[in-house]
């Protein structure tokens, strides 16, 4: 069990003081994920750099090792070889910790012609059904049959095909992709995710051998190779990482730049933080926000999918609603149930009204600090941000949730001038 204690500093008048300074941006961790899957492709050895310490990384890396292969973490760089493949099975005891386990499906199946896949765990966000990756799958001629918890996939007669997808998934897109970069044979995806994800995953597996076109696009062209080789690859930086912190300045208030950073990624929040009230500068590789007085309340916020408002940025960005001067309504587009952490705001003084997708706040002046629990890996980060604005000491419960995403976000917050610590109990 993980809880971060959170310790509102304030000078002798009692007034915040304002987070500032400069931090680096972790690498992204839904890129991470699919590119540890496309590892299993080849053989031969793939590194990836700016591999971020984090507890959906290592849960791939235990998945990745329970199949054959070899693992090794040095600092923020992790080397993986799948030189003999042992198993098709991903059990239960491991899909249940990652919903990203099922991103194994794909490559998995290019690699070995079969999987057995436990139905995937993680964060209780809503129904997040993966019958869009299975028929995908299927149209490219997997037979799939349901047993006693496990998907059983036999990829004998897998061919390259034309595949639309039903929703712009950007798993079932990642899944699609990394099956048919690992056949020989043409894929054609219409419909499919446009996330900066899917583009690092496109020019990860051209760098193993398949040919990949639009990747990042509506329209993905694969052509798949069954020799899969090598690689080294730098991971992205991590844009949920970097939209928390930047609404972490715009909450509390202060003076905060963040490098290896990919400002075009966010241009969506950072609309949305000019709206407030802060002043958001950038070039290629920074951003930095500046922030003071109360910020203003933006009218309404709905998610969706890129380059639309992330919906993982929107339990974040709640703090931010809950602390503006006047009214903002958030509505949540992807997930059904993602808003499971305003229960624990309101502990918080947090004044919000839920129906349904819709969250309508009223700004409130001040927090109160409370303990409260994180109920997901985004909710978590959103009561880490209100424990720095509340008046007192908030103790964040489950924060094994947040350390799913999250590189040491104790340490990250304590570079800017917090006081956050990590108690891990026995």
């Amino acid at each position: 069990m993980t809880r971060y204690i959170i310790n509102n500093s304030s000078d002798a008048y009692g007034k915040p003081i304002y987070l500032k300074g400069n931090i680096t941006v972790q690498g992204a961790k839904n890129s991470a994920l699919p590119l540890i899957a496309a590892a299993v492709l080849s053989d031969s050895e793939v590194e990836l750099y700016n591999c971020p310490e984090i507890a959906d990384v290592e849960n791939m890396m235990k998945i990745f090792s329970s199949l054959g292969g070899r693992t090794e973490r040095i600092g923020d760089n992790v080397r993986l070889k799948m030189e003999d493949m042992r198993s098709h099975e991903i059990k239960s005891e491991l899909a249940g910790e990652l919903r990203s386990s099922v991103f194994m499906l794909g490559s998995v199946l290019a690699r070995a012609g079969a999987a057995k896949v436990a139905y995937p765990g993680g964060c209780d966000i809503g129904l997040r059904p993966i019958d869009i990756h299975l028929k995908a799958l299927r149209e490219m001629g997997v037979r799939i049959r349901e047993e006693y918890g496990y998907l059983l996939c036999d990829a004998t007669n897998a061919h390259g095909a034309e595949v639309t997808l039903d929703y712009p998934s950007v798993g079932a897109t990642e899944n699609v992709m990394l099956l048919a970069a690992g056949i020989r044979g043409s894929t054609v995806i219409h419909n499919a995710a446009r996330e900066p994800e899917i583009e690092d995953l496109g020019n990860f597996l051209s760098m193993l051998g398949a040919a990949v076109e639009g990747a990042g696009t509506q329209i993905i062209k694969i052509e798949g190779t069954d020799k899969a080789r090598g690689a080294k690859f730098r991971v992205m930086p991590d844009r949920i990482a970097l939209g928390t912190y930047m609404i972490a300045a715009a909450v509390c208030g202060g003076e905060v730049t963040l490098s290896a950073a990919r400002p075009e990624h966010v241009f969506s929040l950072i609309g949305k933080l000019r709206e407030s009230g802060a002043e958001v500068d950038y070039n290629s590789d920074s951003v930095s926000v500046r922030a003071d007085g109360r910020p203003k309340a933006v009218g309404i916020v709905e998610t969706g999918t890129y380059p639309g408002f992330p919906t993982d940025l929107q339990a974040p960005f709640s703090v931010l609603a809950a602390v503006s001067e006047g009214s903002t309504v958030i509505v949540e587009n992807i997930f059904e149930t993602r808003f499971k952490h305003l229960a624990e705001l309101t502990k918080m003084g947090v004044s919000v009204k839920v129906k349904g997708r819709v969250a309508v706040f009223e700004g409130v002046r001040t927090l109160s600090a409370a303990q409260v629990q994180a109920m997901d890996l985004r909710g978590g980060a959103a009561l880490m941000l209100a424990g720095l604005k509340a008046r007192g000491t908030t103790v964040v419960e489950n924060g094994l949730h947040i350390e799913r995403g999250y590189a040491a976000p104790e340490k990250v917050l304590n570079a800017l001038g917090a006081s956050v610590t990590k108690v891990r109990n026995k």
